[in-house]
């Protein structure tokens, strides 16, 4: 049962929410795009940073990447502000920070640089009075770039695929958030984990969902992302799936998160 109610909030500013997990494969860009959206169509206004060079959440909203410039790479080595690189989206009150190949460099070039794990969050800084959520993706790795994304959130949000290796790695992640924690943002907490992928018909992602909940007891986020061929075939399209198929399972699953997500944070207003 997730407790989003009982943790604190971002008063007077952007709920920054990172989205981390340094397995490839588990769903963070598809969340950020996916979840972003439900929470702009639910009258949230909402920025999107695509902090993985892959890029994945900056074609599943239909930017190409190619172009896209401004983007994360010129805003954390301060070649350039933030708001120089939004992007209005087709998604009403949903904009977007994007991603293009250069970010690659980034964890390189920013080991010599002064203050190089708070560039994010200074970044931010002129932005968190515009939005209401802002959703950090972060990269399939625990460097420079996703401890970025922590240092700039108030909370992680760990999507988990339901699978044997589900538990794989989690406890390095959960130390390397406690250390961020504890050195360089007080606030930061896990405030969900999020299962993806899952299909309720097998015994193993049952196991793995309860194995999950003895490992995040508080966590655990009522709503699960299912096995979904439309959540798959959207970002072909640049569209999210809320667009591409409002009434696929994987939409009406999103919704349902996004749902979950706010009813604490409404109740509290």
């Amino acid at each position: 049962m997730t407790t989003f109610g009982d943790l604190p909030l971002n008063r007077g500013g952007a709920r920054v929410i990172a989205l981390v997990n340094q397995k490839g494969g588990v769903g963070k860009s598809t969340t950020a795009v996916n979840l972003g959206t439900a929470l702009a169509l639910l009258g949230k206004n909402v920025l999107v940073i695509d902090g993985d060079p892959q890029g994945n959440t900056t074609t599943g909203f239909g930017v190409e990447k190619a172009g896209a410039l401004p983007s994360t790479y010129e805003i954390l080595m301060r070649q350039a502000g933030i708001e120089t690189a939004l992007r209005r989206t087709e998604v009403e009150r949903l904009d977007l920070v994007p991603a293009t190949i250069n970010l690659a460099g980034a964890e390189i070039e920013l080991v010599s640089e002064l203050s190089r794990e708070t560039r994010l969050r200074e970044a931010l800084q002129p932005l968190v009075e515009q939005y209401e959520y802002v959703l950090v993706d972060s990269p399939p790795s625990l460097g420079l770039l996703t401890i970025n994304a922590l240092v700039a959130a108030s909370e992680a949000l760990i999507p988990v695929q339901a699978e044997y290796y589900a538990l794989e790695g989690l406890s390095q992640l959960t130390r390397v958030i406690n250390r961020v924690r504890e050195a360089l943002n007080p606030p930061l907490h896990v405030s969900g984990v999020l299962v993806t992928m899952y299909d309720g018909r097998t015994r193993l992602a049952v196991e793995v969902l309860e194995e999950l909940a003895r490992f995040f007891p508080q966590q655990m986020f009522k709503t699960q992302i299912p096995r979904n061929v439309r959540l798959s075939e959207a970002p072909s399209y640049g569209k999210p799936v809320m667009l591409f198929d409002p009434k696929s399972r994987g939409a009406q699953a999103y919704m349902s998160l996004a749902r979950e997500m706010l009813e604490p944070a409404e109740l509290q207003v």
